[in-house]
């Protein structure tokens, strides 16, 4: 077995109150925050879940057949804990997924579970970070 190991790294500006850009490496932005019309961190969390996964899935699937229905959802419980602080619980990532008719469909239908299992226990670095309860540092960089 062999262990690469690369930074990730993610900057956030604060547009307001509330409203922030985040910037990736590659210049990609996404506003979120408080407000109408802007994803919270909570369903950016929940987003980076099933994105990670319907990439793996979609990958692993759509070289059989393109589907004709690729919708995910993520859901969770959101516990607010007086003594334990706030937190997730039972996050659900939900696959409707369709493929045509014939044989090629077959395939990709058959590759589901698979994808599933493979993102879940071994692809999907965000569902895998969660679950291996990674700390998380907040650190102030200057005075």
């Amino acid at each position: 077995m062999s262990r690469t190991v690369s930074t990730r790294s993610v900057s956030i500006t604060r547009d307001s109150l509330g409203v922030y850009t985040a910037t990736s490496a590659s210049g990609a932005t996404l506003q979120f925050g408080q407000g109408e019309g802007l994803l919270s961190p909570v369903e950016l969390l929940l987003a980076a879940v099933a994105g990670c996964s319907s990439i793996d899935v979609d990958h692993m699937t759509s070289r059989r057949a393109e589907p004709t229905r690729f919708d995910v959802t993520a859901q969770a419980d959101a516990v607010k804990d007086t003594a334990e602080g706030n937190i997730l619980e039972n996050v659900k990532v939900l696959f409707d997924l369709a493929f045509p008719e014939g044989e090629d469909g077959d395939k990709a239908r058959a590759r589901v579970e698979a994808a599933l299992r493979q993102s879940a226990e071994k692809d999907c670095t965000v569902s895998r970070t969660i679950e291996a309860e990674t700390s998380v540092e907040l650190l102030q960089t200057n005075a």
